[in-house]
Formats: structure tokens, C-alpha cells, sequence
């Protein structure tokens, strides 16, 4: 048997019992997110500006509506009616109230994993980062920064005038309706989605015209707006770290199957603050991308079993960092090293 067999036996064998998604570990971490992140936002709502009590409370309320938000990760994975009503629950706590309901990523983020589509251009999630410094400059620099403010002229500027207007709302779905890296990726919407993303539009609308309402009879301070920009900007620079740490990001344009994507992924155990900045499983990512399947809460368990029972030369092994400061740092000494030089793109 070759290694990679190997690893696919023992790994399988070690894991089967890992796949059945816990209902209620779901929910009370949902719903906990939700209420220390939404109740840390009305503490620095009511503080003094720029007050230290203010900025305590908007980094709190970051990291716990940053851990709600990754739940829309889970839902692509989640088999229909695993969790009832789930969706719909995280779409009201943190999809509509952030810009980021669950349309933008479910239909999207199953390409991320397609054995003909990871790596490639197709892949909504990927770009050559270990080719290019300018890459990951300019992604990090509109990820961190433009992001929250793209969000808000899609979603809040721009989706009346779309509702009106059906050749636009095309447009919309097909070039920014997905939460996706790759500036080539063109979405093919099926009818059942386009109906879902109306829906949830006019949610949106609705929801913000309503604080708007609020802000304009001084029910709501009036920045507001300002806080909900600066906590949505914080969880933004903490995504794009997670996501220039995710991978190795060396593929070339082709397909790569479980075990090339294995290679090409970084897990990153770490210690409890891990959990910060790669919250809800995202630390397991290579895992993740050999057994997708696996629910967030069973990631470490099933990590733990398979490093206990695999050779320390194992290809899984080698998909482990130390740090995301390492990975990071690798990641760029790749891409000075390759000097701008991008194949296969």
C-alpha cells in the first residue's frame, strides 16, 4: 500500500464515526455569539468615542460576530434539514445585520472543494498568492479595508434600484452577489437561489432602513453607522489573515484532487486564541479539505486521532503550521522568491 492509501485507510477508518452534526452544540454556540457580540456593540454604542471602554467592547463584539459570521461556512456542508431552521436563524442574528446573508456563499464556496475546480480559475476562493507580493498586497489592503464598504453600496446603495430593475439584478447576480476572492469567478444563479437572494435583500432593506429610522428620531446614536463600520472593518482584517494562512497557495491553474489539496492546505492547531482569528474549525483547514463532511466540533477530535496514529514523515503532517505569523511569513518569502512570476493564471 503507498503512503497516500495509507492515509486515506487509516484516516477514513479513524474518522467515521466524526461526521453527525450536534444540534445543540450549533445552536448554544450561535446563539452565544450572537448575544455577546450584539450586546458588546451596544456597550460601545453608549460609551464615550474612542474611549477605552468603547474600544474594549468593539473588539469583544468583533471576534464574537467574526465567530458568527463563520457559521455561514458550516452551512454550505450541512446536509439539508441536519440543523432545522438554522440557516434561517444565522441569516436574522448576523446575515442580514452584516451584509453577509447566507446567498453570498452557499452555491459558492462547494467550487472551493470540486475536484476539477480547486486551484483553478473557477475557484471562487483562490488565487497564487506564493506567485506574487502585489497579490497579496492588494488583496489584503481591499479585503481588509473596502470590503465592509463594498458590502454596504451593494446591499444597501445599490439592491433598490436592482429590484426595480430586472436586467440589473441579472448583472448583480452574476458579478456581486457571492463572497468570493477571485476577481474572474461569474456565478451561474439557479432560479430557487435568485428567489432566496430577493428575499433576503429586501430583509436587508428593510432592516437598515429601520436603524436609519431609528438614528434620524435619536432613538440610535448617531454614529452608529460608524461602529457597525469599524467592528465589520475588524472582522474583515482578521478573515483576510485567516485566509492568506489557509492554504500554500502554489497551485498552478490545474485540478488537484483530496490529496493534492491536502498538500496544498495548512492546518493550524495552535493554542486557545487560535480560536480568535480562525474560529469554528477554520484552524483544521487541510483537514477540512480531506473530509469536508466533518462538522466544526469535531474537527480537533478527529486531528488529535489521526496525528496519534500517523508516521511523523506523513503527508499529513506536513500540512501542519505553527503558527499563522509562520505561515504567513512563508507564504510571502514564496512569493518574493517567485518575483511577480505567475504560471498557469
Amino acid at each position: 500500500m503507498s503512503p497516500v492509501e495509507s492515509l486515506d485507510a487509516i484516516s477514513r477508518r479513524l474518522v467515521s464515526d466524526l461526521h453527525a452534526p450536534n444540534p445543540r452544540i450549533f445552536w448554544s454556540d450561535l446563539l452565544a455569539s450572537a448575544t455577546i457580540g450584539w450586546a458588546a456593540f451596544a456597550v460601545a454604542l453608549v460609551s464615550a468615542p474612542w474611549s477605552p471602554p468603547m474600544l474594549m467592547a468593539a473588539a469583544v463584539s468583533g471576534f464574537a460576530l467574526y465567530r458568527g459570521l463563520c457559521f455561514t461556512h458550516e452551512l454550505t456542508h450541512l446536509r439539508k434539514r441536519a440543523v432545522p431552521g438554522f440557516e434561517t436563524a444565522w441569516n436574522v442574528l448576523f446575515g442580514v445585520p452584516l451584509l453577509l446573508p447566507s446567498f453570498t456563499y452557499m452555491g459558492v464556496h462547494q467550487l472551493h472543494h470540486g475536484l476539477t475546480t480547486y486551484g483553478t480559475k473557477a475557484d471562487p476562493e483562490y488565487l497564487p498568492f506564493a506567485s506574487s507580493r502585489k497579490l497579496i498586497l492588494i488583496f489584503a489592503l481591499q479585503s481588509a479595508v473596502l470590503v465592509p464598504l463594498l458590502l454596504f453600496l451593494r446591499f444597501v446603495v445599490i439592491a433598490p434600484v436592482a429590484l426595480l430593475w430586472p436586467r440589473f439584478h441579472r448583472w448583480l447576480e452574476v458579478h456581486a452577489s457571492s463572497f468570493s476572492m477571485n476577481p474572474d469567478y461569474r456565478r451561474v444563479m439557479q432560479p430557487s437561489m435568485v428567489r432566496r437572494m430577493r428575499r433576503w435583500e429586501i430583509a436587508m432593506l428593510t432592516s437598515f432602513a429601520g436603524v436609519f429610522a431609528l438614528m434620524y428620531a435619536g432613538i440610535l446614536p448617531g454614529r452608529t453607522l460608524y461602529v457597525w463600520l469599524g467592528v465589520l472593518t475588524f472582522v474583515s482584517f482578521f478573515n483576510t489573515l485567516r485566509v492568506l494562512g489557509a492554504h500554500e497557495y502554489e497551485s498552478d491553474g490545474s485540478p488537484r484532487d483530496r490529496h493534492e489539496q491536502l498538500e496544498d492546505s495548512i492546518d493550524t492547531p495552535g493554542a486557545f486564541w487560535t480560536e480568535l482569528w480562525a474560529p469554528v474549525g477554520l484552524r483544521y483547514h487541510a483537514l477540512h479539505h480531506f473530509f469536508p463532511g466533518i462538522p466544526y466540533h469535531n474537527l480537533g477530535i478527529a486531528y488529535q486521532r489521526i496525528v496519534a496514529a500517523l508516521p511523523q514523515d506523513s503527508l499529513f503532517l506536513h500540512s501542519t503550521s505553527p503558527s499563522l505569523g509562520h505561515s504567513l511569513s512563508e507564504l510571502l518569502r514564496k512569493a518574493r522568491a517567485a518575483g511577480g512570476r505567475i504560471v498557469g493564471w
